[in-house]
């Protein structure tokens, strides 16, 4: 189990790994990811550890629905607008590597459906 003095995603928001982050507030942050799955893949991730999607509580809502307004924001600004995708793993089975919460920007391609 991770916590959030060992957390690579902790360390990043915090600044102790190197990162391309796009943004930065008290609660969030967006990075490029190291190993994109499209030409545009941006990762929002909160400050506050949270180990997946089934941690939040709803004294999170506010950062989370900032956190999807964000996506809107950096979609714009990365010209990716008329098509992207968003998405969350929670858990290894559903793709999660790294355990603490994370909503992934991906665009610049054509996506297919269903995902693998």
């Amino acid at each position: 189990m991770t916590d959030g003095n060992s957390c690579v995603f902790c360390k990043i928001a915090k600044k102790e790994i190197q990162s391309d982050i796009l943004y930065e507030d008290a609660e969030l942050a967006a990075f490029r990811d190291v190993n994109p799955k499209a030409p545009v893949h941006v990762l929002v991730v909160p400050k506050k550890h949270l180990s997946d999607h089934y941690a939040l509580e709803e004294k999170d809502a506010r950062w989370v629905g900032n956190a999807h307004l964000l996506v809107n924001r950096l979609a714009k600004d990365l010209e990716i607008e008329d098509g992207f995708r968003v998405v969350i793993n929670c858990g290894e089975k559903a793709g999660q590597t790294v355990p603490h919460f994370h909503i992934h920007l991906m665009g610049g391609r054509d996506f297919h459906w269903p995902p693998g």
